[in-house]
């Protein structure tokens, strides 16, 4: 039996754009485009794309326990110490980083500020709310996305979740799967 072929960027960023563009056309009171974990990444690199091709502005973006960086930030001391179960021993920043790699499936493109915002200049974002797990070596890179987007003059409202672990937006038995979905519809009633 014949693999398929990996999918790689930018393939799934010009899918998101080409998809959000369609939906603008037809959006009376504007688009709000978000994503978790690993598509929060595109979204945001989705959104950075759509600002630098001079697309209609988006009303908002939202973005859940994200790694925006072709490189993990270096993890607080303090972060480290939150880190329980298997995903401490998985979300390496080691392994995150390899994950990266595979995504922009050459070394160079890993630099590209459409693969992966973080580090890039960040105009042109709408208002924008992060939503990051206690419990993730990924709050590290939504941290200082953050904080990027916040010196870029971008409206940010960022919370970490309280005994929140990665991937909670998965599991609906999870308390933190209601408190995330919450603060999204909240703030997006505000948008």
């Amino acid at each position: 039996m014949r693999r398929s072929p990996a999918i790689h960027y930018p393939i799934p960023v010009n899918e998101v754009v080409a998809v959000v563009q369609e939906v603008q056309r037809e959006a009376q009171n504007g688009v709000i485009l978000g994503g978790a974990s690993a598509g929060a990444c595109l979204s945001a690199a989705a959104v950075l794309r759509l600002a630098g091709d001079g697309t209609d502005a988006l009303a908002g973006a939202f973005f859940a326990y994200g790694l925006f960086h072709a490189r993990l930030p270096i993890r607080s001391r303090e972060l480290r110490r939150r880190l329980r179960g298997l995903r401490r021993f998985f979300h390496t920043p080691t392994a995150l980083n390899l994950m990266n790699l595979h995504y922009a499936g050459k070394r160079s493109a890993l630099y590209e500020s459409d693969a992966f915002p973080g580090g890039h200049p960040l105009h042109g974002f709408p208002q924008t709310l992060m939503i990051d797990a206690d419990h993730d070596s990924m709050r590290a890179s939504g941290s200082q996305f953050a904080q990027e987007l916040s010196a870029a003059g971008i409206a940010v409202d960022r919370q970490v979740l309280p005994g929140a672990f990665h991937a909670f937006l998965n599991r609906p038995e999870d308390p933190s799967f209601v408190t995330g979905l919450d603060l999204i519809i909240e703030w997006a009633r505000g948008v």
